[in-house]
């Protein structure tokens, strides 16, 4: 059997942690800053763990782990 190919775009924006949980980036980050709160912007600093029922539908997308 051929090997199944991991999604390029899961890659460069997921990574696993040791227990297996995903790691994504904050979102809501990109523009219109000027408008959020700063607590907003201070809690959306850096990465996240990403919720179960959303990380399932990421693991499909990398069958070997990344």
């Amino acid at each position: 059997m051929p090997k199944m190919k991991t999604k390029s775009s899961v890659k460069k924006r997921f990574r696993l942690t040791a227990t297996g949980k995903i790691i994504m980036g904050q979102a809501g980050k990109r523009h219109g800053m000027r408008k959020r709160s700063q607590e907003m912007k201070r809690n959306a600093r850096g990465t996240t763990i990403m919720r179960e029922c959303d990380a399932q539908i990421v693991r499909r997308f990398m069958p070997y782990g990344i």
